[in-house]
């Protein structure tokens, strides 16, 4: 059961509450009349603070996720509170589907803060050595740069850097670099103005901003997020990539100076494939988790189904595990799993293809183009992102100027015209 403890000194927040959460299961609201009364159930377990912006007070209980709701919504004040720590800024106003959404991520994100480090450790050596890694590095201010392949999990072990630091009373303000279009980007990062009023780097003042895939930085912002590092800004850095810094670097398209500020701890996360049995440990968890979360019960893999998952190379890493499990739970009426449900194959000749690097005598450019052209009538457009290391939305950019245009799958029909 969540409680949810709202921070009213009269009634009207808590029947507001009460009336929204009304039939919604798993959640019970608790009212609290002053922010002293906070202190004796900051241990609670699953606990949330629902206060009016005014009752700034309740941003004492750090140990608890807090959200504010304003009868006079403002985007300065929004910024303020969460900048202060609270997890959410909602209206008063809200409707019943807003507040349980926020309920919902404010639950995610404390189990994250609490869970976090444990869920990055595995049985295997490599995860072992980074779980110590991140104690080490969690309690400092040092910048980090996190790297592997697409979907092993460098969000969550950002959080867990987080989690480990003197900053995680405050927030971790995260932006992947690659769905931002280039032309945006500084604005998003830096807002207006030379405070950088109204940029994630200002909202994240006193926490950590967290940059995924900071390889697709456009060289004005690399320039902009140096001149940042090297100012006085209070705010951690951690970084990540799917690809080859050093490569870009020597190719001339990232910034020399800035790849060494960024790279001052190196965390790497190795792929599914490299785990052994920690890929069996990570499948029990998610399916416990996610028959929890879609009330199935008595659920289990076939041994047999086991054997395949060890086999298989999992080319999308921990996300394509968790999509598999998650499809499988909700197509399954109970009993076993097999490998069928997880619509996995046996390991395929484009799963052994070498690592994406370049020989010594060829441009990256070159290696593009002899990699795609290649492996594009075997693989699809996901798999030649995940084994260059780049976002789709990066490949595709590079076909439009290197003229290299995508093949059409012959797993697709032609379409028909409709008369």
């Amino acid at each position: 059961m969540n409680r949810i403890l709202v921070l009213d000194s009269g009634s009207r927040l808590t029947r507001h509450i009460d009336a929204l959460l009304a039939d919604a299961e798993g959640f019970e609201s608790v009212s609290v009349a002053t922010p002293g009364e906070l202190a004796g159930l900051a241990a609670a377990a699953n606990a949330i603070v629902c206060a009016y912006e005014r009752l700034t007070d309740a941003l004492s209980a750090r140990s608890l996720p807090v959200l504010i709701l304003d009868e006079e919504p403002d985007i300065r004040r929004a910024v303020t509170a969460i900048k202060a720590g609270a997890c959410d800024y909602l209206a008063e106003t809200c409707t019943r589907e807003e507040l349980l959404d926020s309920l919902g991520r404010a639950i995610a994100g404390c189990e994250d803060a609490v869970d976090a480090a444990s869920r990055t450790i595995g049985a295997s050596p490599a995860m072992q050595t980074l779980a110590d890694n991140v104690a080490k590095v969690g309690p400092t201010d040092s910048t980090v740069l996190i790297s592997g392949e697409s979907g092993t999990g460098k969000e969550l072990v950002a959080r867990a850097v987080h989690a480990a630091s003197g900053r995680n009373a405050a927030p971790l303000i995260s932006l992947n670099c690659a769905t931002v279009p280039g032309d945006l980007i500084e604005a998003e990062l830096f807002g207006a103005g030379p405070d950088n009023a109204g940029g994630l780097l200002f909202t994240a003042t006193g926490g950590t901003l967290f940059l995924d895939e900071v390889g697709e930085l456009p060289s004005g912002a690399q320039a902009r997020l140096l001149h940042a590092l090297e100012s006085t800004v209070d705010v951690r850095l951690i970084v990540a990539t799917t690809r080859d810094l050093e490569s870009l670097v020597s190719s001339g398209h990232f910034r020399r100076d800035l790849y060494y500020r960024l790279k001052v701890v190196a965390l790497e996360i190795p792929p599914l494939r490299d785990r052994g049995d920690d890929v069996l440990l990570l499948a029990e968890e998610i399916l416990t988790r996610t028959m929890e979360k879609l009330g199935k019960r008595d659920l289990s893999f076939a041994a047999g189904t086991q054997t395949d998952m060890l086999r298989y190379r999992w080319p999308g890493n921990v996300r394509e595990l968790e999509n598999a499990i998650q499809r499988a739970v909700i197509l399954s009426d109970g009993g076993e799993i097999s490998t069928a449900m997880l619509a996995i194959e046996p390991p395929r000749k484009e799963d052994t293809v070498p690592a994406s690097t370049p020989a010594p005598d060829q441009t990256i450019e070159d290696y593009f183009v002899n990699f795609v052209t290649t492996h594009q009538d075997s693989m699809t457009e996901t798999e030649l992102a995940e084994k260059l290391g780049i976002s789709r939305k990066s490949l595709w950019e590079r076909r439009q100027r290197l003229n290299i245009p995508r093949k059409k799958t012959k797993k697709r029909g032609r379409r028909r015209d409709v008369s």
